[in-house]
């Protein structure tokens, strides 16, 4: 296959004389901008905007459209990140009219059908987690991270703990958790994995001091691997007189099996757009709920949905220790839709059945690639696990996911964690089949013939896709940021 021509944009597309839509009147007088602006700089000429039609403008987004691959077109293992299948009927939902057009200012009378699915969704995330209460507001798994982060300041502020100022950190963790605790205002201890991938408790006794207010961890790790002291973790923190942070990135490897409130975490962040049905990507949307125990309820964002006695619902803002909004309105209240139609839909069951069926389908990858490519950290996996390419030498990791392109697949995250040289992170989901699994151990197979006999096509991968391997390097130093009929991506060849 050889790649065809970029699209270019739609002003490329621009004829004089075309239209796409039809305004309706204005209604109002018109009136010469100089009297409805006085002394402010106006436009001498029109905007240049393209002049397309209908039919153009639907043609150009869907070629575009088909230039990115997506969940939807094939294979996306990007490991950490559950980029899944998503039913479609939870789309369905989320554009129901009464929640499409609902508008956040509508009076609460109105809108007791979505404050009634907020209040079952809550309910629903803490029976997951096991925690005692929840704000729906967080945007984002980062944002969520943040507001447990400000939480713990908050309840360390008025317990006596204003002195805690560090944060324990794992070294194989997410980078937002290290991201999280700085915007806090405090300072990040790393922690050192063990041998065998998983927190060392050793290392965990000696940080923990008077100055800790916290640690982050996520559970099942980066790494893929429960960490089978975390009832010990936790009492060990409990008793230095700090926290528990739990990242729910990990959640699907655990529902219906462990509960994060029972492994004696104090918060929880969930990433809806990841676990619970809005496939993310692109910049969002996202929706990050925190889950607190009854300790840390206070100091949930306001306001929370509450139902009252004769079973109305209602906005409760009178919450003197909440550290405030962090999200304007109530969050993404579409993604919020999607999670509740996908736990109705699931069940206890289904869910329990989605984490199995992760488990079972990263642990029949990680034993048929095995034999090409050494695990680091070896063992049974949960959800996901992390190959090393360093056997291939620098930059390998690289050449093989941009390799993996050329086969419809897309690329498994690369380099992270950062204790693993030369990383690929692997995450199949719940939702493919042997059928599709199978296929990705034969690209795997024959990328690792390539290496072997002829590296260079790997090392100049990818070869099929519209955009070949830029020179990230110029890119970076003389970017192109306007665009011209002859502009076309640099490639490092």
């Amino acid at each position: 296959m050889i790649p065809g021509p970029l699209e270019p944009p739609i002003f490329a597309h621009s004829i004089a004389g075309h239209q796409g839509v039809d305004l309706p009147a204005a209604g109002v007088p018109r009136v010469e901008p100089a009297v409805l602006l006085p002394g402010v700089a106006l436009r001498s000429a029109p905007p240049l905007l393209p002049r397309v039609a209908e039919s153009q403008v639907v043609r150009h987004y869907t070629r575009l459209s088909h230039l990115n691959h997506c969940v939807d077109t094939g294979f996306y293992p990007l490991g950490s990140c559950t980029m899944k299948y998503n039913p479609k009927l939870d789309d369905e939902v989320a554009a129901l009219p009464g929640f499409a057009e609902m508008h956040p200012y509508q009076p609460e009378a109105d809108t007791q059908g979505i404050l009634q699915l907020m209040h079952e969704l809550e309910k629903g995330l803490l029976a997951v987690t096991g925690m005692h209460r929840a704000s729906l507001q967080p945007a984002a798994g980062a944002q969520g991270e943040l507001t447990g982060i400000l939480m713990i300041k908050a309840y360390h502020r008025d317990h006596s703990g204003s002195e805690r100022d560090q944060v324990i950190v794992p070294d194989s963790a997410h980078g937002t958790n290290l991201a999280s605790a700085t915007m806090a205002g405090y300072h990040v201890v790393e922690l050192p994995s063990s041998p065998r991938g998983l927190v060392d408790l050793e290392a965990l006794r000696a940080h923990l001091s008077e100055r800790t207010a916290a640690i982050m961890l996520t559970n099942p790790n980066t790494l893929g691997l429960f960490e089978e002291d975390i009832l010990e973790i936790s009492r060990l923190v409990h008793d230095a007189g700090a926290l528990c942070y739990y990242d729910g990135a990990n959640l699907n490897a655990i529902m219906g099996k462990a509960r994060p409130g029972d492994m004696g975490m104090d918060v929880v962040h969930v990433n809806l757009h990841k676990t619970f049905s809005t496939p993310h990507g692109g910049g969002g949307p996202g929706a990050g709920p925190v889950a607190v125990t009854d300790r840390l309820e206070p100091y949930l964002p306001a306001p929370l949905v509450t139902r009252d006695p004769d079973g109305t619902y209602r906005l409760d803002r009178d919450r003197p220790s909440s550290i405030g909004r962090v999200k304007a309105f109530h969050g993404n209240v579409g993604v919020l839709v999607r999670a509740y139609s996908y736990l109705l839909r699931m069940g206890s069951g289904g869910l329990t059945q989605a984490s199995e069926d992760a488990v079972l389908n990263a642990n029949y990858l990680r034993t048929r690639l095995h034999g090409l490519f050494p695990v680091p950290y070896d063992g049974p996996c949960m959800h996901e696990f992390v190959l090393s390419a360093s056997e291939h030498g620098a930059g390998a990791a690289r050449d093989i996911g941009k390799r993996i392109l050329d086969f419809g697949m897309h690329a498994p995250t690369v380099y992270f964690p950062l204790i693993v040289h030369e990383a690929l992170m692997i995450e199949p989901t719940e939702t493919e089949d042997i059928a599709t699994l199978d296929r990705f151990v034969e690209v795997m197979t024959r990328i690792d013939t390539e290496f072997r006999s002829d590296p260079d096509v790997v090392r100049t991968a990818p070869h099929t896709t519209p955009v070949r391997r830029p020179d990230e390097a110029h890119a970076a130093r003389e970017p192109v940021l306007r665009w011209s009929p002859e502009a076309r991506p640099r490639e490092s060849r």
